[in-house]
């Protein structure tokens, strides 16, 4: 008997990833202070977060569904959405 992958999300749309995607692109863009910390200088961290949740966030949310389960897993809009919660963390409680 074959080995059969585990089965993929549909790969459709996912509409709050990608604006989620889209508003960090254009907020970091036009404002890159968003981006740095208390005293102006760059939060290293912070912006780390932020882009794995805007890359995450634009892989699923134009519809590309990874077929391996780590990259399925990395590129998903949970990870976006973690990634942002640790974001926002850093930025109101650090």
């Amino acid at each position: 008997m074959p080995a059969t992958l585990p089965e993929t999300p549909s790969p459709r749309m996912h509409l709050p990833c990608l604006a989620v995607a889209i508003l960090i692109m254009l907020g970091g863009s036009l404002n890159p202070f968003l981006m740095a910390g208390p005293q102006g200088q760059a939060d290293h961290g912070m912006a780390f977060a932020l882009l794995i949740a805007m890359t995450a966030g634009m892989v699923r949310g134009v519809g590309f569904v990874p077929v391996g389960l780590a990259w399925r897993w990395l590129f998903s809009g949970w990870t976006c959405l973690l990634c942002l919660i640790a974001a926002a963390a850093m930025r109101f409680f650090a």
